[in-house]
């Protein structure tokens, strides 16, 4: 009998390691109850208007901890304020990480913020995960890998404007501005290659994001004898060249890029009427549009906001797109299962296929792979009518080649 039971042995011990259940891996930031993120966003300063959506954010974490979590897990959501200033984005980041151990830090704002600590997050090996900013260099998984952003590129964006201008208005002259950083090149870059120099650029004016105004640009732009005007600008200088343009009784084709298309934020004080017109291109759904009245995803979201963000801008894009990054860095969490480690955190979010996300348009689908850091790759232009953005033409690409 000894000798029989001795036998067994093994086939026992063989059942109890196929019977116990998957080990559970955790970095700092994660546990058996929670999952700590991190994020920075200007709460303060010349680009407050934007932290809506980290606001936003916070909110739908605290739906995702009402319902029980993720995977068990409650999310403690730590976001602080930079006023958009990349030194202090750099300190906020260090205090994140070093000080609070949270597991990555996510959709923090800025294309110069994020620029600042983007050596950093990967010389430590944490996720800089959705970065709420459009410049290519946050899709460059060869050379930053822990760094991965969310929205269409601006390059992209502005291939796409590139594309309809070549095709409605051939023989115009363009008159650009930007902020003078990464972001306003970004863009600018994007429109020169979607052009290959078959609509001239006559003049290029800058602004500084700690500039008190930029309506000298707009004099000087239509000075010129420009069009078409490219306006890359953010929060309230987006709606200081709109009012510009309107006092000055300039009609040029108005391009506004995706990011400061907020009806809300940025529309409003502008003026509507002066926003009349006025051309973008678009990824999520636009509360005000009334063609989404009777969308499920509307009514999920303005169900959302009723119960844990009351006090919302219900007109503002910035609500929209921080209830959709959230529900895609949620994707990825529950994709990571028992394994919250860095590492798998990375690996889950280059690993999202054909992803629906409440409030992007129809068409689009979220997809990642190890060599693709570009969520979000499609969009569809679209005209402010003085009350509502109206879509029009096909979902497309800016894509090289596409």
């Amino acid at each position: 009998m000894r000798n029989h039971l001795l036998h067994l042995l093994p086939a026992f011990a063989i059942f109890a390691l196929c019977a116990a259940p998957a080990q559970k891996k955790y970095d700092p930031g994660a546990s058996d109850t929670e999952i700590k993120i991190g994020n920075i966003a200007p709460y303060s300063g010349p680009m407050s208007a934007y932290g809506l959506i980290a606001r936003t954010i916070s909110a739908y974490f605290t739906k995702v901890n009402a319902e029980g979590g993720i995977n068990g897990r409650k999310i403690k959501f730590l976001s602080y304020d930079d006023g958009y200033s990349p030194p202090k984005t750099v300190e906020q980041a260090r205090k994140l990480i070093e000080n609070d151990g949270v597991l990555f830090i996510f959709a923090s704002l800025g294309t110069p913020p994020n620029t600042a600590i983007e050596r950093y997050m990967n010389s430590k090996r944490v996720p800089q995960l959705f970065v709420a900013a459009g410049a290519t260099k946050f899709g460059d998984p060869k050379n930053y890998p822990w760094t991965m952003g969310w929205q269409p590129t601006y390059q992209n964006e502005a291939r796409i404007y590139a594309k309809y201008l070549i095709e409605h208005h051939p023989n115009g002259k363009i008159g650009v501005l930007y902020q003078n950083d990464d972001y306003g090149k970004d863009y600018l870059q994007g429109l020169k290659d979607g052009l290959a120099g078959k609509i001239p650029i006559i003049s290029e004016q800058t602004y500084e994001s700690t500039d008190p105004a930029s309506n000298s640009q707009i004099i000087s732009l239509k000075g010129t004898g420009a069009d078409i005007l490219f306006d890359v600008t953010l929060g309230k200088f987006a709606a200081q060249a709109i009012r510009k343009v309107a006092e000055l009784g300039w009609r040029p084709v108005h391009l506004l890029n995706n990011v400061a298309t907020s009806v809300g934020s940025v529309l409003e004080p502008a003026g509507l009427e002066n926003a009349k017109d006025i051309l973008s291109s678009k990824y999520g759904k636009d509360p005000t549009d009334p063609a989404w009245k009777d969308d499920p995803d509307l009514k999920q979201w303005l169900a959302f906001l009723e119960t844990y963000f009351p006090d919302a801008d219900r007109t503002s894009s910035f609500t929209v797109a921080g209830y959709s990054v959230t529900a895609t860095v949620v994707q990825v969490l529950r994709q990571c299962g028992d394994d919250l480690t860095r590492e798998n955190v990375m690996r889950q979010a280059a690993n999202l296929r054909d992803v629906k996300i409440p409030m992007l348009l129809p068409g689009i689908l979220i997809n990642t792979t190890v060599d693709d850091y570009f969520p979000i790759k499609q969009m569809q232009m679209g005209r402010f009518t003085g009350e509502r953005w109206e879509q029009f033409g096909p979902v497309f690409s800016g894509k090289v080649g596409s």
